[in-house]
């Protein structure tokens, strides 16, 4: 039963996903580019992590114990470049000059030219390794921070996953979250006809994580999770249950939306549809 604070706090969070939602849709449409599907699905991951659970500064981005968080799946850009405009790392009219030559919004994370952005990814597979590098080195340091990354069900089929966590598995690196969008879509298809992950939460445990699934797109289950994996005694792996294309009819659960902008029209109807939610 919700108590009367996290109702307030599903609101405020849900509030936040549903702009998210209309600026991820705006960009893609504008840029006439870009990967909307995936962007949406991992909506309520982001928004819990930078406005409920970690510590970070929007104006010091830089700041030595924030919390650092790494997109693996980085097409899902458009996602962060809304959550990091709308914590305050820079204004939201910079979200329009997506993908657009010279922008500090490229179509995927660019660290050296976006606030907030930790660690550049497009590569898929190569995020997760990276994250157990800052989680190890943090640890090294003793700076209390936290690593949170995400990544994809279809990014999952490669192997640098599997060596990242075998190493963090080795390391208990109770620093580390990460989350897997589990949209069941990738790029040709669902996934389990390309190369089916089996029992997902078995693998993870057997590498040495502990392992929790929620509903991707339900912020109080997520943020209650978030809390428990704080007193984990090993790294953590989410696995959160999503809709590609969350939000958008026409784009839920559609392979065609993976990597393809909607049209002008389709743009405006889909932002209706967000409006009126």
């Amino acid at each position: 039963m919700e108590t009367d604070t996290e109702r307030g706090l599903k609101e405020r969070l849900e509030s936040i996903c549903k702009g998210v939602r209309w600026d991820v849709v705006r960009m893609i449409g504008l840029a006439g580019s870009g990967h909307p599907g995936g962007s949406l699905s991992c909506v309520e991951i982001l928004v819990c992590l930078y406005f409920y659970k970690m510590r970070h500064r929007p104006s010091d981005p830089q700041w030595p114990e924030r919390d650092r968080f790494v997109l693996s799946k980085g097409h899902a850009a458009p996602t962060l470049y809304s959550v990091l405009a709308r914590a305050g790392y820079f204004p939201r009219e910079e979200l329009w000059k997506l993908r657009r030559l010279g922008s500090m919004l490229q179509g995927h994370p660019d660290m050296k030219r976006t606030p907030g952005v930790d660690l550049s990814t497009g590569s898929l597979g190569q995020g997760l390794s990276a994250a157990c590098g800052m989680a190890l080195g943090l640890r090294i340091q003793r700076n209390p921070a936290r690593v949170y990354a995400l990544i994809g069900d279809g990014e999952s089929q490669e192997g640098g996953i599997w060596e990242a966590a075998m190493l963090a598995g080795h390391h208990r690196l109770t620093n580390l979250v990460a989350f897997t969008d589990y949209n069941s879509l990738q790029i040709d298809g669902p996934c389990c006809e390309i190369v089916s992950l089996g029992d997902i939460s078995a693998k993870w445990r057997s590498f040495g994580w502990e392992v929790y699934e929620v509903d991707g797109h339900d912020v109080l289950e997520i943020c209650r999770t978030l809390d428990l994996a704080d007193n984990a005694s090993s790294p953590t792996m989410i696995i959160a249950h999503t809709v590609k294309g969350k939000g958008v009819s026409f784009m839920e659960n559609s392979v065609e939306f993976h990597g393809k902008a909607p049209t002008r029209e389709e743009m405006e109807r889909a932002l209706r549809e967000i409006e009126e939610s």
